[in-house]
């Protein structure tokens, strides 16, 4: 992506939205035109930093990131300046190699980078973890998660055709942005030891389930596992996918009062969400599994990931007793970084 001055001769919002469609820029939504004012005073929250250097270089068009090149991205998002530290350190965690950005790109499957940001720096620049986390009304999440997926179109190329092949796309290819609410995790967050920290995890949008009536930990969670146990998502026939676990305030206090940790969370998961070895293998002749899920017999029950570890928890939304389970694409793994300018 280019960073030269272009100058226009009409600057009304019909025109440069215009010339940005002309030219293959944006995500068919207005965007802020991106002034030598508006990126230096986004470059400004970084501090001392070298606004031109490289900072990840991303497939498929292996195109450079740098603080210059995120930051204008992030002034066509609206994105304000405080967020630009997240957005620079989830472009970093997206070029870590276990994310596998070329795969999620390439895939036909409707995956899409979440970012997850945690520690002071979500309550510093404004993220909701709380009420509607995952929907619209909160400056930050929404441009966090434009400018992100910005990033990816117009420095990574995965544009939909010959940089992303999802076949029918989806929404969280829009803005897929929350923040983890730690102040209702009675638990360590997604990075113990981090001040402040960006998750990556892709995957796709969230799969809604709700108990609204139990006080046992297992009971709502057998809900999740009849959301993760489903035949059309990838990780049935991919051992290494992850679940990412949205577990809302009340369903999380209700299962940490039962002395439940997210280790136990995760192992009980693993255990009932299940499918017959012998269904899943009458649907798919190309599975990736280790060898000893291989050897399970069809009359015996087939875990939906290859390891409880695959299955990460976080705590995320309001009131309500709803919670959300994210499939990932299958080939990829989450990466959680320290923000850093």
């Amino acid at each position: 992506m280019s960073t030269d001055v272009l100058e226009i001769a009409d600057d009304s919002p019909e025109a440069v939205l215009a010339l940005y469609e002309t030219r293959g820029w944006g995500d068919g939504l207005p965007m802020v035109p991106p002034t030598p004012a508006r990126v230096d005073a986004a470059l400004a929250a970084l501090g001392d930093v070298d606004p031109d250097e490289v900072i990840a270089t991303l497939p498929p068009r292996l195109g450079e990131a740098t603080r210059r090149v995120i930051a204008v991205n992030a002034v066509l998002a609206g994105c304000p300046p405080a967020c630009l530290p997240v957005l620079v350190s989830a472009v970093r965690a997206l070029a870590r190699p276990e994310v596998n950005l070329r795969g999620v790109n390439a895939t036909t499957h409707p995956v899409a980078p979440l970012l997850i940001v945690s520690g002071e720096i979500a309550e510093q620049a404004g993220y909701n973890g709380g009420l509607g986390a995952f929907g619209p009304g909160n400056r930050p999440n929404a441009t966090t998660g434009r400018a992100l997926r910005l990033v990816l179109m117009h420095v990574a190329g995965a544009v939909p055709g010959p940089g992303d092949a999802s076949t029918q796309g989806g929404p969280a290819k829009y803005a897929y942005c929350v923040a983890e609410h730690l102040a209702a995790t009675p638990w360590e967050g997604l990075a113990p030891g981090l001040a402040s920290a960006v998750t990556i995890h892709c995957g796709e949008a969230p799969h809604n389930f709700h108990d609204m009536e139990s006080g046992d930990p297992g009971r709502i969670l057998d809900k999740c596992a009849s959301a993760m146990a489903s035949l059309g998502q990838n990780n049935v026939v991919i051992a290494q996918g992850e679940y990412l676990v949205a577990l809302g305030p009340e369903h999380a206090a209700t299962i940490a009062s039962a002395g439940w940790t997210t280790r136990d969370v995760a192992s009980y998961l693993f255990e009932r969400a299940r499918l017959p070895a012998t269904e899943i293998r009458a649907n798919f002749t190309s599975i990736a599994w280790p060898p000893w899920m291989h050897a399970v017999p069809d009359g015996e029950l087939m875990p939906m990931t290859g390891s409880p570890d695959n299955i990460k928890v976080f705590v995320c939304g309001g009131a309500g007793k709803h919670s959300s389970v994210i499939p990932s694409w299958g080939m990829t793994k989450s990466v959680t970084v320290p923000v850093e300018s």
